[in-house]
């Protein structure tokens, strides 16, 4: 089984439907609005942006855990990434990531290392994990890491499908 068969709703409700992006490469991130970090937001939108037409997507998964950094309503979350970072990416909704309540998602993501060897619960918002196209984990970067960082865009060149 591969991430692209676990089941996740959409911001806005219904099936996110993971199994569209097999064959494609994935961002998946956790993020929030009211976060230091939340300026990422434009550089991951950067990165959708460059390399969508490639089989690339960002995939954002709003998580409340760190200090309620994103209370919002599913309405206020896609409004505020729409009107404050003009995000085009699809949003899953809103989960938990660490815990006894893990989404399913979570749980198939956090046992790939990061750079640093960091396995196991998620340390904050904004940690991201790339999917390659058969659905196997292929990096874990930590959430100080900017989307747009060297290493960020190396592993999704390696990553897209092949043309």
């Amino acid at each position: 089984m591969s991430v692209f068969d676990v089941e996740i709703d959409g911001l806005r409700g219904g099936s996110a439907d993971l199994g569209q992006y097999r064959g494609k490469a994935v961002l998946v991130v956790n993020v929030a609005s009211k976060c230091g970090l939340t300026p990422q937001y434009s550089g991951l939108e950067r990165l959708q942006e460059r390399f969508a037409e490639r089989g690339f997507t960002v995939l954002g998964v709003p998580c409340n855990q760190f200090m309620g950094q994103e209370p919002g309503t599913s309405e206020e979350i896609a409004e505020f990434c729409s009107a404050t970072y003009g995000v085009t990416f699809p949003l899953t909704e809103k989960v938990e990531v660490n815990g006894d309540d893990r989404h399913p998602l979570y749980r198939d993501l956090v046992g790939t290392p990061d750079a640093e060897g960091h396995t196991g619960d998620i340390r904050w918002n904004f940690e991201k994990f790339l999917i390659g196209p058969d659905g196997a984990v292929t990096a874990r970067f930590s959430p100080r890491t900017e989307p747009e960082s060297t290493e960020v865009v190396a592993a999704i060149e390696k990553n897209l499908p092949p043309v």
